[in-house]
């Protein structure tokens, strides 16, 4: 891979990263609730599992994957169920929240690991990355040169673009969330955020293989 192939390469992966979507809208919605420790943990889950994909891809089983309008529906199901179960899942938390004497409202304790597999799910389940990995990753590789090595270097970037994409999306939602000092305003946001998460369930309904 030259240089101006690499630069293409993190241009396209840099905007395609950042653009909106699942991942990104989970990271906000942990950052503002959560804290920054659970953004970290389902960001490291978001990036494991790119790196699963970016591995199929190389393998060619990705392109079976894509090739198969069955099978690509069935991942695809399954990301569009989860997401609608994660809005379900908070617009109920909107009406359980607990309030403690000082005013603090209280959120359901979860260990890291539940948020890195959320993470993780949303990746790999997700058809964005899925779509890049095997149309879009395969045009800036160059078959006159090693191929392992320029693999090795655009997952790497890739994964890099994405965590810290998460990551800052996280953070400046945790900077934001004094607005959720006030248990109404709580409510309303997971109300919101479910009714995102479905919206973006539904939506994911619209990509095609091809």
């Amino acid at each position: 891979m030259n240089y101006d192939t690499l630069i293409v390469y993190l241009l396209v992966s840099f905007f395609y990263i950042i653009s909106p979507g699942p991942a990104i809208f989970l990271a906000v919605y942990n950052g503002a609730v959560n804290g920054l420790r659970c953004v970290t943990a389902s960001a490291f889950g978001n990036i494991i599992g790119l790196m699963l994909l970016s591995i199929l891809s190389i393998s060619g089983l990705s392109a079976i994957l894509l090739a198969s309008s069955t099978v690509f529906m069935i991942v695809k199901s399954i990301g569009v169920i989860y997401l609608i179960y994660l809005g379900i899942k908070q617009i109920r938390t909107s009406n359980s929240l607990k309030v403690k004497k000082s005013g603090e409202v209280t959120h359901q304790i979860k260990g890291l690991f539940s948020y890195f597999k959320e993470g993780f799910f949303v990746s790999v389940t997700n058809p964005k990355p899925i779509i890049f990995f095997t149309a879009l990753f395969p045009q800036f590789l160059n078959t006159d040169q090693p191929i392992f090595s320029q693999f090795v270097i655009m997952t790497l970037i890739f994964m890099f673009f994405s965590f810290l994409s998460l990551s800052t999306y996280g953070y400046l939602a945790n900077r934001a969330k004094g607005f959720l000092s006030n248990v109404n305003n709580v409510k309303w946001f997971h109300r919101i955020s479910g009714g995102l998460f479905i919206g973006m369930g539904i939506s994911i309904l619209a990509i095609k293989a091809n």
